[in-house]
């Protein structure tokens, strides 16, 4: 086995040692050494429950240090989240999207830009009356969620964002008034979820296909899968899109023995791995004989 190989098989499925190692002078035994050690790529820990806390720890530390670096706080205002998204600039010439990162404080909600440094649009937390989720088609053809949010006087912000439902939580959370925070919308990022759970994709790569863990929804609108270590769901199948789904025998990191075949129109074949591979297979064969549900204009 070469370097590489050695590598990959740490980062890709990890080993596990147990090592009883005694050390002796002379046929004397002076040092016992008991070894139990587990090696493995970040990712494949984080999927078989290991070092979570560390994660979570050190995610947060980076993000309160991006926020302080980039977010100048007043005297005792604390930063709550942030988290990649954009602000629809509308001022009767133009109309655009401008991308940056969303903060929220315990006072005010900010989308900036880094590079080069710039507010985008701001809004004091005690002036926001509601929060409307919209969805929207975009230019590729994928429906997404944006929120309204609207302040005193009439006045509105349209924002995008990488989570919209958790931004919208947190702003029902912080928001010191009482909030109108909107029906969640029919075809979007807020829709009714159907089943959901944690599941393994058969991701394909350069050098082969690769099983990642992370967390499966599926809603009317189709299938959403994403690692947490992944900023974006690495896998989006609409509901139209769905020919079959049939549990098949084959290895997967379930340990069934059976793997779960998702037939689609465009993607071919995707291979999925779960506990209950065939509640999975048969939530995903209802959703594909249930009528689409209607788009927006």
């Amino acid at each position: 086995m070469t370097l590489d190989d050695l590598v990959e098989v740490l980062l890709n499925k990890g080993a596990v040692l147990h090592l009883d190692l005694i050390v002796a002078v002379a046929d004397i035994p002076l040092i016992g050494v008991s070894l139990r050690a587990a090696i493995a790529g970040m990712e494949t820990m984080l999927e078989y429950g290991m070092m979570r806390q560390w994660d979570e720890d050190t995610r947060a530390w980076v993000e309160r240090s991006t926020a302080r670096r980039d977010l100048e706080l007043s005297d005792g205002e604390r930063h709550v989240a942030h988290m990649h998204g954009g602000h629809l600039l509308e001022d009767g010439l133009q109309t655009t999207w401008r991308p940056g990162t969303i903060h929220l404080t315990d006072r005010r909600l900010v989308v900036l830009r880094r590079e080069p440094r710039e507010v985008l649009w701001e809004a004091a937390l005690a002036s926001v009356r509601a929060v409307r989720p919209e969805s929207e088609r975009t230019v590729g053809g994928e429906v997404r969620t944006r929120l309204r949010v609207v302040l005193d006087g009439g006045r509105e912000g349209l924002l995008s964002a990488s989570d919209p439902e958790k931004l919208r939580e947190l702003l029902a959370g912080t928001c010191p008034g009482p909030l109108e925070t909107g029906p969640a919308p029919q075809g979007g990022g807020g829709e009714r979820t159907a089943f959901e759970g944690h599941l393994w994709y058969h991701e394909p790569r350069r050098s082969g296909p690769l099983w990642r863990g992370g967390h499966g929804r599926l809603t009317p609108d189709g299938l959403v899968w994403k690692s947490p270590l992944d900023a974006r769901p690495a896998l989006v199948v609409p509901a139209g899109d769905i020919v079959a789904a049939r549990p098949v025998p084959g290895g997967g990191p379930s340990g069934e023995g059976t793997v779960l075949a998702l037939e689609t129109a465009s993607q071919g074949t995707v291979a999925l791995a779960a506990d209950e591979p065939r509640r999975w297979a048969r939530a995903l064969e209802s959703l594909r004989l249930e009528p689409s549900p209607p788009r927006p204009a």
